[in-house]
């Protein structure tokens, strides 16, 4: 993980001319560490364990269809790009608001690698936490595999708890064999 630095980023609401660059962005990751499941009669536990070699995961394309991406613009559900000072995109994070519920949710967050341990997804993390607080949300929600141990330590560090897991959901996808673990934080 490169150290922090000094250098500082331009936290900006994502326009339709960012498309191309929100999709090139690597959102993968390498983990020593993954969190294991395990089942119970009335519950589950997560416990994190070593993996030996380190797992690299590179996620797949997404499959949403443009109309569902459009659909969303127009109802006000941003994404806020993180620009560093050479104009590269360092990272980005989309959000969805529901009024009935008063949730925030986080439906994509990554940081490039090279910019990775330097603020980048606290800063926008923070930028999505001020649109929820506009929007007068109650929470904010996010879903995470349970073998992206970086991003839930990160997430844990920025005020998320487990609120849930779903063992279904990446079943029939590349990511079978992975778990869905759901967090949230109050939204003040």
């Amino acid at each position: 993980m490169p150290p922090a630095d000094d250098t500082t980023y331009e936290i900006r609401t994502a326009t339709p001319e960012d498309t191309g660059l929100v999709e090139a962005l690597d959102g993968s990751f390498t983990t020593a560490t993954v969190f294991r499941v395990e089942m119970a009669e009335n519950g589950f536990t997560l416990r994190e364990t070593s993996v030996d070699p380190p797992l690299t995961k590179v996620f797949p394309e997404d499959e949403d269809d443009d109309e569902a991406e459009e659909d969303g613009a127009k109802e006000g559900n941003p994404t806020f790009l993180a620009v560093a000072p050479d104009g590269s995109l360092a990272g980005f994070v989309s959000v969805t608001y529901a009024r009935w519920n008063r949730r925030l949710t986080i439906e994509d967050i990554e940081v490039a690698p090279g910019h990775r341990g330097r603020g980048v997804g606290r800063a926008l993390m923070s930028r999505a936490e001020e649109f929820a607080r506009e929007r007068g949300a109650g929470h904010i929600w996010l879903e995470v595999t349970n073998i992206n141990a970086p991003a839930i330590h990160a997430y844990r560090r920025m005020g998320f708890s487990l609120c849930g897991l779903d063992t279904s959901l990446y079943e029939f996808t590349a990511s079978a064999g992975e778990y869905a673990l759901y967090l949230s934080k109050p939204c003040r």
